[in-house]
């Protein structure tokens, strides 16, 4: 693998790892703010829509914007039958399969697809519909593209270590 792709690999990881470090506290302030949100309406009978929002915001940015790192680390969902008594680099050559024929058409697709539902939601400045709600609907929309943007990219990391994988087991 030339010094160029293997520069690339790093950056990808690398702005996942940073992005993961973020979604850590997002999940920690998650967690916090529902602990709060609990107490308020069963304590002291009150709450906000807001600060209920803000959880489910949280949790999306948990969930679409840590989806990467996920795959990074190798921790998504796989039905691995016959995988786990694959070579490495027959391991490889699924992922590297996997990557090029589902993962990066899917998210591409994905990215395309929801580029005008965003673009709209950016346009209108979309606020939530409850009254009291966060008027931040275009930002968690933004995680969609967001999602598909650093999947892409994670799934090229991916395909270049497949890549060098089976280059390193053919010179060995």
């Amino acid at each position: 693998m030339s010094s160029s792709s293997f520069s690339l690999q790093l950056f990808l990881d690398a702005i996942n790892r940073k992005l993961c470090h973020v979604i850590s506290w997002f999940t920690l302030i998650m967690a916090v703010l529902t602990l709060l949100i609990v107490v308020l309406r069963y304590g002291f009978g009150t709450g906000w829509i807001a600060m209920q929002e803000s959880v489910l915001y949280l949790h999306a940015a948990v969930f679409l914007l840590g989806s990467a790192h996920t795959l990074k680390a190798d921790e998504h969902v796989r039905v691995d039958i016959y995988y786990r008594k694959f070579s490495e680099s027959r391991k490889a050559l699924v992922n590297l399969g996997g990557t090029l024929l589902l993962a990066l058409p899917v998210n591409c697709f994905i990215f395309i697809m929801s580029w005008s539902y965003v673009t709209d939601s950016w346009r209108l400045l979309e606020a939530s519909q409850q009254s009291g709600g966060l008027p931040l609907v275009f930002v968690l929309k933004t995680f969609i593209l967001i999602f598909a943007a650093t999947m892409t990219l994670q799934n090229i990391a991916e395909a270049l270590t497949s890549i060098k994988k089976i280059k390193s087991e053919r010179v060995d």
